[in-house]
């Protein structure tokens, strides 16, 4: 995993409607290899300061060598982004101009086959983003009860064959490795003939966001960023499933918020064909932004 091999999604756009100033003062919460962290670092001049966060010790490694030039305007620290209010102020951050979040996973991690987030190579069944701590996809399949299982696959995989894949999962334990769960959902959910998306997809997906709690953290960060805007500060928000997506949108426009948070896209920003053609990870991500009222 090099940063070579990280191209950052929907960048032109995240620089366009976060709209960097001179010696502002940035956060990415969910730095990965340091592509937008590194955008945003360039874009506010000499001055310009960044906080960024990650739980992949990988992936940090990476950025805080991509980010070393910049010396101490770019701050970088190993957690989660849920505790993002509790890392600002321990680091002397007490406001932003902009917030970042980059949801899901990176090209990267996929390319990692050791890590256990791909069907397509024979691994582990991990999915951990940070592999010090939690449990793994490997104790929830095989550990967790039929109908626990199925309610998972179903609610964080929108996957409606859940029932039988999680059927099929328990007759099969134990299951240990990517190869072999794929091969069990594929004979019971894959059908005959070509597949557009492998019939693992969804099921591979929601044992990641339920290993890392992912719709959780999001929920659980989402009003402190909020609260760590200056007035005028924008948040801006890319996810890459309609799970996601539901809540930074129902989020940004709550009522409740309607006097904290100017929604800046009504509907969220998508990569062009250019885009597309240079990295295929961008054909599903989508872009919302809002902007911090004064008060």
């Amino acid at each position: 995993m090099t940063q070579a091999t990280h191209i950052p999604v929907l960048l032109e756009a995240v620089l366009r409607l976060l709209q960097p100033r001179a010696n502002g003062t940035y956060i990415d919460a969910t730095l990965g290899a340091g592509g937008h962290a590194e955008a945003l670092l360039q874009a506010s001049g000499p001055q310009g300061r960044l906080l960024g966060l990650d739980q992949d010790t990988t992936a940090l490694h990476i950025a805080r060598t991509r980010l070393a030039v910049y010396g101490d305007r770019a701050d970088l620290v190993h957690a989660n982004f849920r505790d993002l209010s509790r890392v600002a102020q321990a680091q002397g951050w007490t406001a932003a101009d902009g917030i970042l979040l980059d949801l899901g996973l990176s090209s990267m991690q996929l390319d990692q086959a050791e890590r256990g987030f791909a069907f397509s190579h024979e691994a582990p069944l991990d999915m951990r983003m940070d592999t010090s701590q939690g449990q793994s996809a490997a104790d929830l399949v095989n550990l967790l009860p039929e109908r626990e299982l199925a309610d998972l696959i179903y609610e964080y995989g929108e996957e409606p064959a859940s029932r039988r894949i999680a059927r099929a999962i328990v007759a099969a334990r134990p299951l240990e490795t990517t190869t072999q769960l794929a091969q069990v959902v594929a004979r019971v959910a894959g059908g005959k003939g070509y597949w557009r998306i492998h019939p693992a997809t969804r099921t591979f997906q929601a044992l990641r966001i339920a290993v890392n709690d992912e719709l959780g953290a999001l929920k659980a960060v989402l009003p402190q960023a909020v609260s760590l805007l200056k007035p005028g500060g924008r948040l801006a928000v890319i996810s890459f499933h309609s799970l996601e997506d539901r809540i930074v949108k129902q989020f940004m426009r709550d009522p409740t918020q309607q006097a904290t948070l100017a929604v800046i896209t009504r509907k969220p920003m998508t990569a062009d064909e250019a885009e597309i053609a240079r990295n295929s990870r961008a054909r599903s991500a989508k872009l919302r932004v809002a902007e911090r009222l004064p008060t």
